[in-house]
C-alpha cells in the first residue's frame, strides 16, 4: 500500500485539473477534446467487454465523463481520482442525472490493496501520462480486475507526430487544451505499455489508434495509426 510519502501522484498534475474542474462538463470548454473522445472510447470498451451488468472501476475518473457513459450502458460503476474538485463535480453531475455511481478519492495502488480481484472491467484513460510511475498503476489495475477480466488504457504515444498534434497543435495553435496540459517526456510508447502489461500479468488483446479530424472535429478509431492517441485492451491471465 502507498502512503503520503510514496504515493504515485504528481501534485502539479493534480493542480492542473483542480483549477479547471468546474468546467469539466462544458462541451466547448477546456475539456472539449475529452467530450469529443468519449463516444469513441466508450464504444470501444463496450464493444469489447459488453459492460452491462458488470462491475466496472474507472481509475483517474476526473469529472466523470467515462464513468457516466459506462453507467448509462448498464455497468455498476465506481470511480476514483486524487483530485477533490473534479470528484465533487462528478458527484454533483451524477446526482443531477439520477445515476448511481460510487466516487472515492484514492490512488490506484491504495484502492487495489483494499479491493483486489473485485472488478470485471477496469478502465484507466488519459491518466498514465500524468503519473510518475505508470507501471505501478498498471500493476494496480491487474490486482483490481478478476481473472479473465478486461482492462482498458488510453494514453499518448511519445512520437514526434504526437508532439506536433497533441502539444503544439492542441495547446498552442487550435487552443483545444490549456497550455502545459501535457509534457512530451511523459508520453508512453506502445512498446513500453506492452512491457508493463506483461510485467503485471496482463495479456495485450488489442491496440487501436484514435485520430482527430480538425475539419469535422471528430475522433475516429484507426487500427493502423497509433502515433498520437491510442487505446489498449488487455485481459488478466488466470493464475
Amino acid at each position: 500500500m502507498t502512503d503520503s510519502n510514496t504515493a504515485n501522484v504528481d501534485p502539479s498534475e493534480i493542480a492542473k485539473f483542480e483549477r479547471i474542474a468546474s468546467r469539466w462538463w462544458d462541451p466547448n470548454g477546456e475539456f472539449k477534446p475529452l467530450h469529443d473522445l468519449n463516444p469513441v472510447r466508450s464504444h470501444y470498451i463496450d464493444s469489447r467487454a459488453s459492460v452491462a451488468e458488470k462491475k466496472l472501476l474507472d481509475i483517474g475518473c476526473g469529472g466523470g465523463l467515462l464513468t457516466e457513459a459506462m453507467a448509462v450502458r448498464g455497468a455498476t460503476v465506481s470511480g476514483i481520482d486524487m483530485g477533490e474538485a473534479p470528484l465533487e463535480v462528478a458527484k454533483l453531475h451524477c446526482l443531477e442525472k439520477g445515476l448511481n455511481i460510487h466516487y472515492e478519492k484514492a490512488t490506484a495502488e491504495d484502492y487495489a490493496a483494499a479491493h483486489a480481484n473485485q472488478f470485471d472491467v477496469v478502465t484507466c484513460l488519459e491518466m498514465l501520462e500524468h503519473v510518475p510511475q505508470p507501471g505501478n498503476v498498471i500493476q494496480a489495475c491487474a490486482q483490481l480486475v478478476k481473472d479473465d477480466g478486461d482492462v482498458f488504457f488510453s494514453t499518448i504515444n511519445r512520437h514526434p507526430k504526437a508532439y506536433a498534434f497533441a502539444i503544439l497543435g492542441a495547446e498552442y495553435v487550435m487552443r483545444l487544451l490549456p497550455k502545459g496540459t501535457h509534457e512530451y517526456k511523459q508520453f508512453i510508447r506502445p512498446s513500453e505499455l506492452a512491457h508493463w502489461l506483461r510485467e503485471a500479468g496482463l495479456e495485450l488483446v488489442d491496440i487501436c489508434g484514435m485520430t482527430y479530424n480538425p475539419f469535422s472535429k471528430k475522433f475516429r478509431l484507426s487500427a493502423h495509426d497509433v502515433d498520437v492517441n491510442y487505446l489498449v485492451h488487455a485481459r488478466k491471465l488466470k493464475h
